[in-house]
């Protein structure tokens, strides 16, 4: 942006004239505002004015502080997440998305369902019965239970609840592409925690509480994009860490509770004032089934519940439906079948890996297989879409701002490069092509 274009004499006047030029096109997203010096200069006014309007302007997410770069005009927000497209006679291993033939059936909406009127109870009855008979013996007996449009819009609203823009989150690294798309999307600051086979390490989460997280987001099983789950000495671990910090909001995002293998280990410290652990049915029951149960403290539960607002509730014939379905006979059955399947599907991706020389990262759960990768991942990337097969680059799922521990036994040699291979519709033939085309694809580069 021209210094030219510059006007006003109060920090008001300078942010008006900043928003303007946003608009009208003169100032595009990555496009450097003048410093702060050239500014004051330009303006006749005093150097802290402007550092008072560029701090108005980041506060409102209109532009972003680069350091040392400059400050520019913030692109619009995106939140990234799962469901990626495939070139056409591509084979999809990108998209993250469970296995279709491997969800429950759903029941027939209830003609005799009561209509729910404004001010009822957000959370349905049924549903809220059975997620208490689920989480029995690992929360504390008193604790608030609310419902929220899926796993991103719990954590989306448990965050905006308690933090303002600008403060900082502590997330895993590499961690959930969604996870990032919240923090961007609301102007918060990540601070990456690295990872291992048990879970984020405590000395780097240590790290991120010294640096000033506010609030915590940790995977207790399943963790996307690596697999692992946090075991039971790792979940002591972190606990002792964040009871330090009893003020910082613990969020445990359980998206795969449904079918995961392990066992659930809580990481939240008994003395923790602000906790939430998410638990979605998009996994097991299905994406557009976009249910959370969110089981937290009252504080946040009333927070939670006067954000949603009744009038933007969960639809009581969604919240019946999915209990309807975790309810039906068989289903428990269908969920055990759909865990094995995919624990299986994933043996076959890394046993053919293995047959190459191709290391994965230890699998523990879920829909995923992490590869690590020792050199240029996009060159891999690349070489895979030429040959048919569509992955996800490890670097979409790095948090950036990490505290410098890097990721532990969980991203590869050559600085993190690592790809992730969805495994719901994997077979033995499929995993044996794709493994022969990576290998390839490595030899080539």
């Amino acid at each position: 942006m021209r210094v030219e274009r510059l006007t006003g004499s109060t920090a008001a006047e300078i942010v008006d004239a900043v928003r303007a030029a946003i608009a009208d096109g003169a100032l595009a997203p990555g496009e450097t505002l003048p410093t702060m010096r050239a500014a004051a200069e330009h303006l006749g006014v005093n150097r802290n004015t402007v550092a008072a309007a560029y701090a108005q302007l980041a506060a409102i997410g209109a532009v972003e502080s680069h350091g040392r770069r400059g400050t520019v005009a913030a692109a619009a927000a995106e939140l990234p997440g799962e469901g990626r497209a495939s070139r056409e006679g591509a084979v999809n291993l990108a998209d993250g998305n469970p296995d279709p033939l491997l969800l429950p059936p759903l029941p027939p909406l209830a003609a005799d369902a009561q209509p729910v009127l404004y001010g009822a109870p957000p959370v349905h009855p049924r549903l809220e019965a059975i997620a208490r008979a689920q989480v029995r013996g690992s929360l504390p007996e008193s604790h608030r239970i609310t419902v929220a449009g899926g796993a991103v819009d719990a954590i989306e609203r448990l965050l905006s609840s308690a933090l303002v823009r600008g403060e900082a989150v502590a997330v895993e690294d590499p961690g959930f592409l969604s996870h990032a798309g919240i923090l961007r999307l609301h102007g918060l600051r990540p601070i990456g925690v690295s990872m291992d086979a048990e879970g984020p390490r405590p000395e780097s989460l240590r790290e991120a509480l010294r640096a000033g997280a506010r609030a915590v987001i940790l995977t207790p099983r399943a963790q996307n994009p690596t697999g692992s789950s946090i075991s039971a000495d790792r979940a002591e671990q972190l606990r002792a860490e964040l009871a330090q910090h009893p003020d910082v909001l613990v969020v445990e995002d359980d998206h795969y509770a449904g079918l995961a293998e392990a066992p659930y280990a809580r990481s939240t410290p008994p003395g923790a004032r602000r906790w939430a652990l998410v638990r979605s049915v998009s996994k097991s029951l299905g994406p557009d089934l976009r249910v959370a149960m969110v089981h937290c403290d009252d504080e946040t539960g009333a927070l939670l519940d006067a954000r949603g607002g009744h009038a933007v509730w969960v639809s009581h014939l969604l919240q019946r439906a999915v209990a309807a379905v975790l309810e039906a006979p068989g289903t428990q059955e269908l969920l055990r079948a759909a865990r094995e399947a995919y624990a299986e599907r994933a043996r076959m991706l890394t046993d053919a890996l293995a047959v190459h020389g191709i290391a994965a990262a230890p699998h523990q759960d879920g829909v995923n297989v992490w590869v690590p990768l020792d050199g240029d991942e996009d060159a891999v990337v690349t070489a895979l879409a030429a040959s048919g097969w569509t992955v996800r680059r490890g670097v979409d799922f790095v948090t950036g701002g990490g505290t410098g521990g890097g990721a532990g036994g969980v991203t590869g040699a050559g600085g993190g490069a690592a790809v992730r291979v969805t495994i719901s519709t994997m077979t033995v033939e499929r995993a044996e092509r794709f493994a022969a085309a990576l290998a390839e694809a490595l030899a080539a580069r």
